[in-house]
C-alpha cells in the first residue's frame, strides 16, 4: 500500500525537477542565441518574427503587408492582450506550454491502457520534455511548441471520447498551421473507436460496429470552428490578406530560408517556369498518405496519427525541429511495438549523426563562410532518411505485431 501511495508524489516531483531544469535553461543567456537559428524556427514559427508582428499591430500598421509575418492573426489578438510576449513571463508561457504537451501526452498512454495512471507515466513526460528536438525550439521560442501541444490536446480529448474539445483544438491547431489537417480523418476514426491497442489482433470497422453516420455531424461542427476561427481572424486584421500570408505560405512557399526540410533547397534551384507544377507535386504529395495508412490502420486510429505525424514532420513546407521530435517523444506510448522495430540502433545512430551534422554545417555556411548551401542541404538529407528509418521502422512493426512471434523453420517474407 505504501507503494503505491509513493508513485503519485514521486511522479510528481519528478515532472517537476523536469520543468525546473527547463526553465533555468530559458533564463539562461544561451538560450537568446536560439531565437533566429533556422533549425528551431522557421518563417512560420519565428519568435521574432511574431515579435514584430505585434510591435506592428500595436501601432496600427498592418503586419502582413510587409511579406514579414506569416503568422496567425490569432497570435496577435492574444500576444496583445492576454499572453506576454517579451521578457520572463513569456519564457515561462513557453515552458507551460511544454508541461501541458507532455500532460496530454500521458492522458493517451493511460486512456490507451485504459488506467488512470501508471508507473510508465514519468517515462512518458521525460521523453517529451527531456526531447532536445522539443526544448530546444521551446527555448527558442518557436511557436511550433503550441503547435505541438495543440496537437497533442486534440489526440487527448479524442481519446477520452470528447468529440467538441477534439474538433475545437482541432480547428485552432489547422487554423495556425494548414498542414494539421492531415490528422483530421484518424482523428475522427478515434472518435468513433477507442484508443486500446488493436495492432496484434487488427479487425476492420465493420466488425467493430463502427456507425459512420456519426461523422456528418462530426465534419460539420469542424467546419463551423474553423470558420468561426476565419471570421474572428479577419475581423482581428481587418482584411482578408492574412489568408495568403499564412494558409498560402504553407502551400506557395515564398519565403525560402533554409529549414530542416526539404523543400527550401529544390525551390531555390528551381526555375520559375516549372515551380507552380512542383508545388503542386509537393503539396499533394503530403495529402496522399492519408487514405492508405487510415485504411491499413482503420483498427488502431490513435496509431494511424501517430504515423501521419512522422509524416508530417519529414515532408512538409517549413519544418522545424520539433516536428520529428513530436513524433520520436510519442513512441513512448506505444511499447508492443519495441521487440518488432528491425533497426532501432541504426535509426538512432543516424538521428544522432544528423544532429551533430546540421548545427557544423550550418555554422560553416552561414557564420565562418567556409562552407555553402550544400553543405546544409546535405545534413538535412541525413535528417530526413533518419526520420524516414523510425518513420518506416514504425509502420513495420505495426504490421509486424499482428503475425507474432517467429516460430523455428518459419520466416516473415512479406507483410
Amino acid at each position: 500500500m505504501s507503494k503505491t501511495k509513493r508513485h503519485p508524489r514521486s511522479r510528481g516531483l519528478a515532472f517537476s525537477a523536469f520543468l525546473a531544469g527547463r526553465q533555468l535553461l530559458a533564463f539562461s543567456s544561451s538560450s537568446r542565441l536560439l531565437h533566429g537559428n533556422q533549425q528551431f524556427s522557421s518563417a512560420l514559427t519565428s519568435y521574432s518574427h511574431l515579435q514584430e508582428g505585434v510591435y506592428l499591430f500595436k501601432n496600427g500598421v498592418d503586419p502582413y503587408s510587409g511579406g514579414v509575418f506569416r503568422h496567425s492573426p490569432l497570435y496577435l489578438s492574444l500576444f496583445t492582450t492576454i499572453l506576454p510576449v517579451t521578457g520572463t513571463a513569456s519564457s515561462v508561457l513557453w515552458t507551460l506550454s511544454d508541461a501541458l504537451g507532455a500532460w496530454a501526452l500521458v492522458k493517451i498512454w493511460n486512456s490507451r491502457q485504459c488506467v488512470p495512471s501508471s508507473k510508465r507515466d514519468t517515462l512518458v513526460a521525460a521523453m517529451y520534455l527531456l526531447n532536445p528536438y522539443i526544448f530546444l525550439p521551446s527555448l527558442a521560442q518557436s511557436t511550433s511548441s503550441f503547435e505541438n501541444t495543440l496537437m497533442l490536446l486534440s489526440l487527448m480529448f479524442a481519446s477520452q471520447g470528447r468529440a467538441s474539445a477534439t474538433l475545437l483544438s482541432l480547428a485552432f491547431l489547422v487554423h495556425l498551421s494548414l498542414s494539421s489537417i492531415l490528422i483530421l480523418t484518424p482523428l475522427l476514426l478515434l472518435l468513433l473507436l477507442d484508443p486500446v491497442s488493436r495492432l496484434a489482433s487488427p479487425k476492420s470497422l465493420s466488425s467493430l460496429g463502427v456507425d459512420f453516420r456519426r461523422l456528418i455531424p462530426f465534419l460539420g461542427e469542424f467546419v463551423i470552428y474553423l470558420g468561426t476561427f476565419t471570421l474572428l481572424s479577419t475581423f482581428t486584421s481587418g482584411g482578408w490578406s492574412w489568408i495568403t500570408q499564412t494558409w498560402g505560405a504553407s502551400l506557395s512557399l515564398p519565403d525560402l530560408t533554409p529549414t530542416t526540410g526539404m523543400w527550401w533547397y529544390f525551390f531555390t534551384e528551381m526555375f520559375d517556369h516549372f515551380r507552380p507544377f512542383f508545388l503542386m507535386v509537393f503539396s499533394v504529395h503530403l495529402l496522399i498518405y492519408i487514405a492508405p495508412i487510415c485504411i491499413k490502420f482503420q483498427y488502431d486510429p490513435l496509431y494511424a496519427a501517430f504515423l501521419l505525424i512522422g509524416i508530417l514532420g519529414t515532408f512538409k513546407a517549413y519544418p522545424t525541429l520539433s516536428d520529428p521530435g513530436l513524433f520520436l517523444s510519442m513512441i513512448a506510448i506505444f511499447p508492443e511495438t519495441y521487440p518488432y522495430l528491425r533497426h532501432p540502433i541504426v535509426t538512432a545512430l543516424l538521428h544522432l549523426h544528423a544532429s551533430l551534422l546540421m548545427p557544423l554545417f550550418n555554422h560553416l555556411w552561414l557564420t565562418q563562410g567556409t562552407g555553402n548551401a550544400n553543405f546544409y542541404y546535405a545534413s538535412t538529407l541525413v535528417f530526413a532518411c533518419s526520420n524516414g528509418a523510425a518513420l518506416l521502422d514504425c509502420i513495420w512493426a505495426g504490421l509486424r505485431i499482428a503475425i507474432g512471434e517467429e516460430r523455428e523453420g518459419y520466416a516473415v517474407a512479406q507483410e
